[in-house]
């Protein structure tokens, strides 16, 4: 045999040997290892059964502890129940007597009341008694009375209620007529009380209304392009307007005439847009004319919206807005329609204000009461009735729609606020100044204004400005002290105050300068 082939014999051999001498030694192993984990899962279990043992000890005596503390609770329980059941019985017991106690003086109440009744019973007989004895002796007293007098007791009775009543009738009366006068005396003092107060509480401009307007030119060769060939654009403007135009020798100028204010403002302002574009022909005019009257109406209800608010009026109908606005060019007697109607919403604000009403409803009724005086279609109603019927068309409260009728006298008054709008209405249009003053007496009262200062000593010069509005007065600084200068202001308006009659109210401003000039050479 080779030597490989031997070696190799030999291996397997080494190989199979070694493999059998590892199963005796796995056996072995094997078997010390069941021995070795047999003694533990015994002693395991002896461990087991003694804290098994030991546990079961412990939970013996908590148990016991907790019966013995659980029967405590329960016996302190049945104590205390125990105890309140008893103090129940005892309170019970003491009510029982306390009850047996109160039926026993019933019965002894009523035992009394018993008496009582007998004894009231024979005293109400007695009354009886002598109340049938005392009616005899009147019966006896009437007939001598009558017998004596010759007049029966329901003659007498009548006589006697009769006089009675002329002397209640007499002092009625003259009470009455007393507190009349009274009351009258006292409501005429009320009533001027506020009319002044109103009206001083309320100060409006002084405002002069004409039917027509002045249009300024820049040159007079625009007055050529206004009238056009043969008259063409002129007559087209007086057509597409409803305005006059009047074009004569007054330099830079033509007069726009028009009783309609709004016309005369429409025909204005195209004319001023003409005027500056200078396309001036028929075609053009028309289109200025409408866009200017469109115009014109968004301003007219802007003006209405700013009126309603700043007079703090709220739910208008826009239609009614629309005619607020309008009143703004209508005059009525040289007084703006719209000035005069804002005055009167105050005073009636304030009047209704003294008099315990409702201020709001009252200033609306103010507002709109001349609201008839601007129709946009002609009627034959009066504007006190034609303005109520507008109110009522466009949902106002009935007592703003009986003022706006009755602010005339052309219809009941039915409601208070409606005498208020009257009175606030002449106020405002009666008062000095509200409607159209003579130039001649405006001169003259600003004359009187500045004469009345100059009497004063010390005065150097006064002049009335701001319409008459305000009085300057110049005082010189050698004769007067700054002292003497507020007393002269005081005195002055207090001279006018008694002496003249003018519109609103006037400053007097007293100026007092010293002046050190020198020239230096």
């Amino acid at each position: 045999m080779e030597p490989t082939i031997l070696y190799i014999i030999i291996a397997i051999i080494s190989l199979i040997a070694g493999v059998v001498a590892g199963k005796f030694i796995f056996a072995a192993n094997t078997k010390r290892i069941i021995q070795d984990a047999e003694s533990q899962a015994n002693k395991i279990v002896n461990d087991a059964n003694t804290a098994a043992e030991n546990l079961k000890k412990e939970k013996l005596l908590e148990a016991k502890e907790k019966f013995v503390q659980l029967k405590a609770e329960h016996d302190k329980e049945l104590f205390e129940k125990n105890k309140k059941i008893n103090d129940a019985e005892g309170r019970i017991r003491q009510k029982e007597q306390s009850l047996n106690q109160k039926i026993d003086n019933l019965d002894k109440q009523a035992k009394e009341n018993e008496a009582i009744k007998e004894n009231l019973n024979r005293q109400i007989e007695v009354v009886g008694q002598k109340r049938n004895e005392l009616e005899k002796h009147q019966e006896e007293h009437i007939r001598r009375l009558e017998k004596i007098s010759t007049l029966s007791a329901e003659e007498a009775k009548a006589q006697l209620l009769e006089t009675l009543k002329q002397e209640a009738q007499t002092s009625a009366l003259a009470l009455q007529q007393e507190i009349i006068e009274e009351a009258k005396l006292k409501a005429n003092k009320e009533a001027r009380k506020l009319v002044i107060q109103s009206i001083q509480r309320t100060a409006a401009e002084q405002t002069i209304e004409n039917t027509v307007t002045v249009f300024n030119l820049e040159t007079d060769e625009i007055k050529g392009q206004i009238i056009g060939r043969e008259g063409r654009n002129i007559r087209a403007i007086e057509a597409a307007t409803g305005v006059d135009l009047i074009v004569d020798d007054t330099p830079e100028a033509i007069v726009l005439s028009c009783f309609d204010p709004l016309r005369r403002e429409i025909a204005r302002l195209a004319l001023q847009r003409l005027v500056t574009d200078g396309r001036i022909h028929p075609a053009r005019i028309e289109e200025v004319v409408e866009k200017t009257r469109k115009q014109l109406e968004e301003q007219v209800l802007e003006i209405g919206e700013r009126t309603v608010i700043e007079l703090g009026i709220h739910g208008l109908h826009k239609e009614l807005v629309r005619i607020v606005g309008k009143m703004r060019f209508r005059s009525s007697y040289g007084q703006n329609l719209l000035m005069h109607s804002r005055e009167v919403a105050n005073l009636c604000s304030i009047m209704a204000s003294e008099l315990g009403l409702n201020p709001k409803l009252a200033k609306r009724a103010g507002l709109l009461h001349d609201i008839g005086k601007v129709p946009d279609e002609e009627t034959e109603l009066s504007h006190a009735l034609l303005g109520a019927k507008l109110a009522e068309k466009y949902g106002e409260n009935p007592a703003v729609v009986n003022a706006i009728g009755a602010h005339h006298d052309e219809i009941e008054m039915k409601y208070v606020i409606s005498p208020v709008v009257q009175a606030c209405d002449a106020i405002s249009g009666a008062r000095p100044g509200a409607r159209r003053e003579i130039m001649q007496q405006y001169l003259q009262r600003i004359r009187d204004l500045e004469n009345l200062a100059l009497t004063y000593s010390g005065v150097e010069k006064a002049y009335a400005i701001q319409a008459g509005r305000e009085l300057r007065v110049i005082a010189e600084a050698d004769k007067l002290s700054d002292a003497e200068s507020e007393k002269l202001s005081f005195e002055i308006a207090q001279k006018i105050q008694a002496e003249m009659i003018y519109p609103g109210q006037i400053k007097v401003t007293v100026i007092r300068e010293k002046r050190a000039v020198n020239v230096a050479r």
